[in-house]
């Protein structure tokens, strides 16, 4: 059982990474949207490739906006955290409890 802990181990730690890397992908977005970056530079463009597909059904569905302001980053933030605090941890938990 002790090789499942390892493997379950490993899942939750390389989640982790993964869900943190997109969480300052996102604040690199919500930075990125205060300035006029050039559309055409591969790395604005990699960052909006990569969080368009999670933002633009957020702002579909609540379309809520302050004074001109997109809260949908703060959202998916809001999500990436929840994520890991429940899943990654709950995986640790499973993992330590199968080795």
């Amino acid at each position: 059982m002790f090789i499942i802990g390892n493997f379950l181990k490993a899942v939750a730690i390389v989640l982790n990474y993964v869900l943190t890397f997109y969480m300052w992908i996102v604040v690199a977005r919500a930075v990125l949207s205060w300035v006029n970056p050039d559309p055409y530079n591969p790395i604005v463009r990699f960052i909006h490739t990569v969080t368009e597909p999670i933002l633009d059904p957020i702002r579909t569905r609540f379309p809520l906006g302050f004074g001109g302001i997109d809260i949908s980053p703060i959202i998916v933030i809001l999500a990436v955290v929840f994520l890991q605090n429940f899943v990654v941890t709950s995986l640790l938990r499973l993992s330590m409890s199968l080795m």
